[in-house]
């Protein structure tokens, strides 16, 4: 079953993958691979899918995402786990109703912001430090410039047609947690609902006090 933390790392760490300003130098072909990515990303509107998490211990989750670019993404961990991964457009909150925790960070402070952002910037903080060609597409690796030591992340995308296929976090440990997206679809008219998450616990009377 998922913790808050691998959730958060594995879902919300969903980077986009800006310039190349920092680390290895590209080719021109693997420089036009990753622009051709942001600018899918650009254009992808409203969608949903699902996902299959694996983490660095080998565990298996799966569940339902839905996106609304610009700042809004849900992730819905199935049953055994009730984890709630929820991006509002201001704030990334997790959510485990069976376990009744809640919290919630700051979407600029997550690489989910450069993810959801309206524009995906290519002279960014996010630095692509390598993109290779895979048996059915491609991969582009970022790491962000102000946390290199934190880890990284690989997108993989399809090539025809072009689409995200997933992503793998990879901390400052080594422990990498691969999210796997299935189905992925462009859509319209998903409700505003899917992407508010209240606090569900009992207000205390000191809670939410400044």
């Amino acid at each position: 079953m998922p913790t808050r933390r691998t959730a958060l790392a594995g879902l919300a760490a969903t980077a986009a993958f800006p310039a190349t300003g920092a680390g290895p130098a590209l080719s021109e072909a693997e420089r036009a691979l990753a622009a051709r990515a942001a600018s899918w990303l650009e254009t992808l509107g409203e969608a949903r899918g699902a996902f299959v998490q694996t983490d660095s211990r080998g565990r298996v989750s799966r569940g339902e995402v839905f996106l609304r670019r610009p700042g809004r993404a849900r992730f819905a961990y199935a049953p055994p786990s009730s984890l709630l991964v929820v991006a509002d457009g201001v704030n990334v909150s997790v959510a485990d109703p069976r376990l009744k925790t809640f919290e919630r960070y700051p979407l600029a402070a997550t690489p989910l912001a450069l993810f959801l952002s309206r524009r995906i910037r290519l002279d960014g903080d996010a630095r692509v430090t390598a993109v290779r060609r895979t048996s059915s597409g491609f991969e582009v690796t970022a790491r962000d410039v102000r946390r290199a030591h934190e880890g990284q992340i690989a997108l993989a995308f399809t090539d025809s047609p072009l689409a995200l296929a997933g992503w793998t976090v990879t901390d400052a440990q080594g422990r990498s947690t691969r999210v796997q997206l299935e189905g992925l679809r462009a859509v319209s008219g998903l409700p505003a609902s899917l992407f508010v998450l209240e606090d569900p616990r009992p207000r205390s009377p000191g809670r939410g006090k400044m």
